[in-house]
């Protein structure tokens, strides 16, 4: 346990070093995601139903911040493969004694408490911007926060694996931010089949917490069964499809390749 928080901290340092250093990109990219947020704003004003405009603004601002932090996570981890075998330091990494999927599993981590910073900015933003105040039951949203994003991590290591083979990844990546959409802005009451979809069930339940002021009580057992399956389910699948991955380039020798 030890040796991997000394792991993750180097992560943490790397990352927040990194945002730092590139400082304009990573502006532009709190920029650009509020004014996408501003645009889903004047939309709802202008079209939107005039009696359910509170309503409305509050779903948005929920999605919106959890597709974000969705996103950049995920992408992040898609392009450290991709930025890795550009430097020729991929390889290496392998040699490394913590493991390949440690480092990146510390990345993913460091990834998502540096762009969690950014999300707690960018919702408090977003609020006072639209005049809208969300419940924010941190004794509530943290525990099913920590849950969902298990299964997050199963889904960033899906990622990996298929950018440790394809190398090429980027046009994927773009797709993907309209996937995540997808899953992030449609209502589980509206699409139950999604449940079997990964984070789906913790997004709703989340959702429910900011905007109707859910606690404990609210949620049936049923909600916690089917979040804590669906997040363990993909963390697991997500790892057997990174390993299978992994051996697939160790034996064809790709990650020397780019």
């Amino acid at each position: 346990m030890k040796p991997f928080w000394f792991l993750l901290c180097a992560n943490v340092r790397k990352e927040y070093i990194e945002l730092k250093r590139y400082y304009p990109n990573t502006l532009s990219l709190i920029f650009t995601f509020y004014i996408v947020f501003l645009a889903m704003l004047l939309g709802i004003h202008v079209i939107g139903d005039p009696q359910q405009v509170d309503t409305n603004v509050q779903y948005v601002i929920v999605n919106y911040i959890i597709w974000f932090f969705m996103l950049a996570t995920l992408q992040n981890l898609g392009y450290v493969i991709l930025m890795e075998a550009q430097r020729g330091t991929l390889e290496q990494l392998f040699m490394s004694p913590a493991g390949m999927w440690r480092i990146l599993l510390a990345r993913l981590i460091a990834g998502l408490f540096l762009y969690g910073i950014i999300v707690v900015f960018l919702l408090i933003l977003s609020m006072l911007t639209a005049n809208q105040w969300l419940f924010f039951r941190v004794d509530v949203v943290m525990p099913i926060f920590i849950i969902t994003t298990i299964g997050m991590i199963g889904v960033g290591f899906m990622l990996a694996g298929l950018a440790i083979i394809v190398k090429q990844i980027q046009s994927f990546l773009q797709i993907l931010q309209f996937i995540l959409m997808g899953l992030t802005f449609i209502p589980l009451s509206t699409a139950p089949f999604l449940l079997i979809a990964p984070f789906v069930k913790g997004v709703d339940m989340i959702r429910q917490v900011m905007i109707h002021g859910f606690i404990w009580s609210d949620f049936l057992l049923f909600d916690y069964l089917s979040l804590m399956i669906n997040s363990i389910s993909y963390f697991f699948i997500g790892l057997i499809i990174y390993f299978k991955c992994e051996k697939t380039a160790l034996e064809r020798g790709l990650l020397s390749q780019y």
